[in-house]
């Protein structure tokens, strides 16, 4: 395909996301939705289940349309296409909004989690529902959370071994400062870079490495570029579907009611999924020639200790209130 062409076909797609292309799908009742996870990716794939069991529970009164796999532009321009209101809403990792709502940054501390069974319960929670209100207040609303999952380490130097192997390497992460600020006292030198950018970068030597969960590493097919890989889930991410608010307002009862509904079921189809998928991509990656070099307790006990000052960082940043409420869940 070429540049002009694809061009052309994203223009087409903005263009209709916006309302300004074919007349005959220009409706009030419809949702435009955009993501940057690619069409095979878990979440991408719950977002079709939720336009299909929308139409289904409206009988094609209200009507969802998809633009995934960065049709409409990355990650941080589906933000803003959301807080506009030229479209409805986005599927996005949280530090996309972390800008936004610096709230949501008490969900990245690091290695907080033991597994994904307390980050579910601790987002479906009282936490879960602060974050929706704060959320609110920058004109979102909050559909849904499914799993990006435990991030882990890829890069071109060397294995992973000790924290200092983490040493000036630099690494992509996203525009989340905690997350940057842990990878700075861990030794390595973080960069912050929309993953619209992240294989090129990596091609061509501007990254050493980059995290993200075994799901992306695979579906973007980040094994073509990167040759080490590492289980350091040194964070627990999560997908959050938001919508604007004054968009889904507008909405009757029963279609906001719909809405939340079709979200639920997509939702938990999504979690169960990509739990079964995470092992499967691990596999896929060591199955295309990355060399898997796992953690040990000892260098995963040094990673969290040199990281616990980014805690009262954050604290110092956003206040106490959502940080100790996370902490308080964790530990209970």
């Amino acid at each position: 395909m070429t540049t002009t062409t694809r061009l052309a076909k994203r223009s087409a797609a903005i263009l209709l996301a916006l309302g300004l292309g074919s007349p005959l799908l220009v409706s009030a009742e419809t949702l435009r939705f955009s993501g940057n996870f690619p069409d095979d990716h878990s979440s991408s794939r719950a977002m079709e289940i939720f336009r299909d069991t929308l139409a289904e529970r409206t009988d094609g009164d209200l009507s969802a349309q998809l633009f995934p796999n960065m049709q409409l532009g990355g990650a941080s321009e589906n933000v803003d296409q959301v807080s506009s209101g030229s479209i409805a809403g986005t599927w996005v990792g949280i530090a996309f909004l972390s800008r936004t709502v610096p709230e949501l940054e008490a969900l990245s501390l690091p290695f907080a989690f033991a597994d994904r069974e307390d980050a579910f319960a601790l987002i479906d929670g009282d936490v879960g529902e602060l974050l929706d209100e704060k959320l609110a207040e920058k004109g979102f609303v909050a559909l849904g959370y499914m799993e990006l999952g435990f991030r882990h380490v890829t890069n071109n130097e060397r294995p992973i071994e000790t924290v200092e192997d983490l040493n000036g390497l630099r690494i992509r992460l996203q525009p989340n400062q905690t997350h940057l600020d842990t990878f700075r006292a861990i030794g390595a030198s973080p960069i912050s870079m929309d993953i619209s950018e992240v294989y090129g970068a990596l091609q061509q030597g501007v990254l050493d490495g980059q995290e993200n969960p075994y799901s992306i590493i695979s579906t973007r097919r980040l094994d073509e570029v990167q040759g080490h890989l590492s289980d350091t889930g040194h964070f627990y991410d999560f997908i959050v579907v938001v919508a604007n608010r004054n968009v889904f307002n507008r909405l009757s009862e029963e279609k906001q009611q719909a809405v939340r509904e079709a979200m639920a079921e997509a939702v938990a189809w999504q979690r169960q999924t990509a739990a079964e998928e995470d092992e499967a991509a691990r596999a896929t990656l060591i199955e295309r020639g990355m060399q898997f070099t796992p953690i040990s307790d000892e260098t995963r006990a040094a990673l969290r200790e040199a990281s616990q000052g980014v805690v009262e960082q954050l604290r110092d940043r956003i206040g106490t209130e959502v940080v100790d409420r996370v902490l308080e869940e964790l530990t209970s």
